[in-house]
């Protein structure tokens, strides 16, 4: 579990270090803001459309042999991405980056669940969130300590090391077998389609911010993002047996509430891990690294409380865990929304963050535990594929909703003030799908017996 959690360090880390550097590239490379941003982008877009692509893969070809091979992209293009001489480079190797984290996440995952007995499925799922939560949390610190002091370059030559012990450790340590199947037919008209249809659909969403929802390009991207992905359901029916994503995980009614409860939770996470930081340094007056300070109280409560939700899950079940979770990220919004009006400070906020990170250390990791075993075992690894990619299509839809709004509003209190409460809203709908939806279909918690 040691091996499993440096995997998803390294992957969890490098969301959120590069943000912090985008200042010190853009003036190495001496090229505009919108150019950099890419360094992020490009990671995230290729990483979120190809996950469920890696979780499949992993699933026919085996865990450990989807996790060699994207580790090994991973660390290779770490490397290149650290000794690039032009922003064009950077950008090309963070893609590929991209493409190594689609194939690690998603057999991490797999065999974390594979490692513990049913029984326990609730710890797998709070280890994976809860050193998440830890990746994403010290990434800004980290990614800020080592730009200061040293370059932004030694962000990327950090996930050498950290990479090559988790190779070490999941090649000694992890005795997993591959599946036992002749039949390994790819479905590439499914790849194709979905991916297509992904790749426009959220290079949609990040443009819509500067050219607006009316925009002809925006308008003609989501359409045929639309075309393609109802292509992609034509596709799958006609694979059968061998489609990207089965008929069995498609029709699996818990495993589909969980995903769609997913979609809507999702934006208030994006949106905090966007806003806030911004909040903090118009209206409180703070530098960026005094801002992603101030996101700890979240980050860390939502680790933390990510790690306790494994016990509790094995305890009490799911049913309750991830109803308490889904409550909280509708309650964390609308009081940090209360928090921006009176103080126009961190202290504000706090009391909202702390309980949105309760909730989302409680949700997420019970969810996740919920999708993943709702399907049979075989299908874990995609299951967590498609998991973490209704988690970025909420978050990446919510967050330009969010956008439009906050700039339809008069000033920036004004426009946080709406932004949170569109975001408690959007939970709520989320929390009711957990309520009613969710929370009935899930298996009663197995008691342990004794030897």
């Amino acid at each position: 579990m040691g091996a499993m959690a440096l995997g998803v360090f390294v992957i969890a880390n490098d969301i959120t270090a590069m943000n912090v550097a985008l200042p010190a590239i853009e003036k190495d490379f001496d090229t505009s803001v919108t150019t950099v941003q890419w360094v992020v982008n490009a990671y995230a877009l290729v990483f979120g459309v190809l996950i469920v692509t890696g979780g499949r893969l992993a699933d026919l070809f085996g865990r450990r042999e989807a996790f060699f091979v994207g580790a090994s992209i991973f660390l290779i293009a770490s490397l290149a991405a650290a000794v690039s001489q032009t922003e064009a480079w950077l950008i090309a190797a963070r893609a590929v980056m991209g493409v190594g984290g689609a194939l690690m996440w998603p057999a991490i995952l797999g065999m974390t669940f594979a490692l513990l007995p049913e029984e326990k499925a609730g710890l797998a799922g709070g280890l994976i969130l809860g050193v998440a939560g830890i990746g994403n949390a010290l990434g800004p610190l980290i990614g800020g300590a080592l730009t200061e002091f040293a370059s932004w370059r030694w962000i990327l030559f950090l996930n050498v090391p950290i990479a090559i012990t988790a190779i070490i450790a999941v090649y000694f340590l992890i005795h997993q077998p591959r599946p036992e199947t002749e039949d390994r037919q790819i479905d590439y008209g499914g790849i194709a389609t979905v991916s297509l249809g992904l790749v426009l659909f959220m290079v949609a969403l990040d443009q819509v911010v500067d050219l607006g929802w009316g925009d002809p390009r925006i308008v003609v991207s989501v359409f045929a993002a639309v075309v393609l992905l109802a292509m992609f359901g034509l596709v799958e029916r006609r694979a059968g047996a061998h489609a990207l994503v089965p008929k069995d995980v498609m029709r699996n009614t818990a495993f589909s509430a969980a995903c769609v409860a997913i979609l809507f939770v999702s934006a208030t996470f994006f949106s905090v891990l966007f806003y806030v930081p911004q909040y903090l340094q118009k209206a409180g007056d703070l530098s960026a690294f005094q801002s992603g300070l101030g996101l700890l109280p979240f980050m860390a409560v939502f680790a933390l409380t990510s790690f306790v939700a494994g016990p509790l899950y094995n305890r009490v079940g799911g049913r309750i865990i991830v109803t308490l979770g889904a409550a909280g990220i509708a309650l964390g919004p609308f009081l940090i929304s209360f928090g921006v009006e009176s103080s126009g400070s961190l202290g504000g906020i706090i009391p909202g963050l702390v309980v949105l990170g309760i909730g989302v250390g409680l949700f997420y990791s019970s969810a996740t535990t919920i999708g993943v075993t709702a399907v049979d075992e075989s299908r874990s690894s995609l299951a967590g594929g498609i998991i973490y990619m209704f988690q970025v299509a909420g978050g990446s839809v919510g967050l330009a909703l969010t956008t439009t709004l906050f700039a339809s509003a008069s000033g920036l209190i004004s426009g946080l003030h709406v932004a949170f409460r569109f975001n408690a809203i959007a939970a709520a709908v989320g929390f009711l799908i957990v309520l009613f939806v969710v929370g009935p279909r899930v298996q009663p918690v197995k008691k342990q017996t004794s030897a």
